[in-house]
């Protein structure tokens, strides 16, 4: 592996680590270390570790976290389908455990795709508060969807917009921030040793001047008093600590909190750029800022059983800056155009009236842009038979009630989570969990909505055992032979026919209908078992 690596890089390392270069050289000739991260929205850590025939050795520094076994095929076993894991390389959990994520925050994933971290903060919300998961390039943005959809969080928003442009709608709105910044990759080069054949020492410079853009935006987003975290991939000091630096410089009201030194994570490098600084003859740093950077953290592949990351953990002061902060009047929608709650929506005229207010008040402006803004077919021509459509699939197949703020774009329905600033002009990609769409007079549910479901939330149920053939057949997308008894129905007055919900040793994995000993199924086509 070392005669693949750039000889510039390697030049590069050996005068940064000095000593330490053997052993960081040496790193590159070991197996690397493969993780998966428990989803806590779907299956407990007693429960994963009696049910889940891989990851028995924790990672340290993730609650969440465990190392694989040569050999251990995540990816290849029912239980993915179910979204009881994600599949993660062990350094890169960290920086969403020193974000400090509490159920109830709202959290923005500025760089967020495919969705690992998105995910990893959706766990700890425990579907309380919400993630906003960005990112500004479309195709990246799919993954992300999916992935938090198999994830079963109910609570997120996807959008894919430049950070400067969610700036204004969400300034000062973020309890926490992750950044985890596009970067020269450099410690992803035993992970994807194609990476290090499109590094060059231009990447460098140009990474930097994007990371300096990117922590501008963010750092107008975060509440006074929040927390923000910005991490990279790779080794540069001008990426990491020089980023970090520049920051504090250009922003006084944030500070550095400091990591501690545990699970082998090693303090930043500030007397790197001093060294940088005395050969140049330049000072662009002030003596603080530079001193403050010792605070955050590097994860060295020789020092610790994950590849190359950096991380620094920022705080905002309470007492918010006036100069070039925007307002909060200006990022809360009004209340006549917020999607409003059951309750809300009740009113004194009963339920006719009140699915007519919702339709009125979930049409999105004109100038939002979606991927879901398609015209609605059949019966569905307006917010009020949509709405009505979904009560009676409700009441029919679930034995939980139907609440929070819903959206309509089109004829597709999402439950949003509250208190949004209006996103009017923003790409939104996905407004919240996706519940399904009505066609030709029916209401159809989506994969997102069986994923986000807990057991026993529905009136009938198929429960398959995860190393079935059947589950197999299923996860392909097979029609299964089912006798009636062998559905799980709530009580006796639930009809066998309708949609079922189909579990895997009791978790969730998709639809199916059942009819006439059939179990036809409704498993997505690009979900399937290939």
């Amino acid at each position: 592996m070392t005669t693949r690596l750039p000889t510039v890089f390697l030049h590069k390392m050996n005068e940064l680590l000095q000593d330490e270069f053997p052993s960081f050289l040496a790193s590159y000739d070991k197996l690397r270390a493969f993780g998966v991260r428990r989803n806590p929205l779907k299956i407990e850590a007693a429960a994963f570790a009696e049910l889940v025939p891989f990851g028995s050795e924790a990672v340290p520094w993730a609650e969440e976290g465990y190392y694989l076994n040569e050999g251990d095929r995540p990816g290849k076993h029912p239980y993915y389908h179910a979204g009881l894991y994600y599949i993660q390389e062990p350094s890169a959990m960290a920086p969403v455990e020193l974000l400090d994520v509490k159920p109830g925050d709202k959290v923005l994933d500025l760089c967020g795709a495919p969705g690992g971290k998105s995910t990893q903060i959706a766990g700890k919300l425990k579907q309380q508060g919400c993630v906003v998961a960005n990112d500004n390039h479309p195709d990246r943005v799919k993954a992300m969807v999916k992935n938090l959809e198999l994830f079963g969080v109910t609570n997120a928003v996807v959008v894919n917009d430049l950070p400067e442009r969610l700036a204004k709608p969400f300034a000062d709105y973020f309890d926490k921030i992750l950044v985890d910044a596009p970067c020269s990759g450099e410690g992803m080069f035993r992970k994807e040793p194609e990476m290090s054949k499109a590094w060059s020492e231009s990447e460098v410079s140009r990474y930097a001047s994007m990371q300096h853009h990117i922590l501008d935006s963010a750092a107008k987003m975060l509440k006074p008093g929040g927390r923000m975290v910005y991490s990279t991939c790779t080794f540069s000091p001008e990426e990491n600590e020089a980023s970090i630096a520049r920051f504090l410089e250009e922003h006084p009201h944030f500070r550095v909190i400091p990591t501690s030194h545990t699970f082998g994570f090693a303090a930043g490098r500030p007397d790197w750029l001093m060294k940088n600084q005395e050969a140049q003859g330049v000072t662009p740093f002030s003596d603080d800022a530079l001193k403050a950077t010792e605070g955050t953290i590097r994860l060295w592949p020789h020092l610790l059983r994950g590849e190359g990351h950096y991380v620094a953990v920022l705080e905002r002061d309470v007492q918010p800056e006036t100069e070039g902060s925007f307002s909060n009047d200006q990022q809360l929608i009004a209340a006549s155009s917020r999607p409003v709650n059951a309750e809300q929506r009740a009113g004194k005229n009963g339920k006719n009236e009140s699915m007519s207010k919702l339709a009125k008040m979930s049409k999105p402006s004109k100038s939002s842009k979606s991927s879901s803004s398609a015209t609605p077919s059949g019966a569905a021509s307006s917010g009020v038979s949509l709405l009505a459509c979904l009560e009676k699939f409700w009441v029919e197949h679930f034995q939980i009630a139907l609440d929070g703020p819903l959206e309509l774009r089109g004829e597709y329905v999402y439950k949003v989570p509250v208190e949004l600033p209006d996103l009017s002009g923003i790409k939104v990609v996905k407004p919240g969990w996706f519940l399904g769409s009505v066609h030709h007079g029916r209401f159809e549910p989506s994969q997102a909505l069986a994923m986000g479901l807990q057991p026993g939330e529905c009136l009938r149920t198929v429960k398959l055992a995860g190393a079935s053939t059947d589950a197999l057949r299923y996860l392909k997308g097979e029609t299964l032979h089912l006798a009636d008894s062998a559905l799980v129905r709530a009580n006796d007055s639930v009809a066998a026919k309708g949609y079922t919900l189909v579990t895997l040793d009791g978790y969730p994995v998709g639809w199916a209908k059942w009819q006439d000993g059939m179990l036809k199924n409704e498993y997505p086509a690009g979900w399937r078992w290939t």
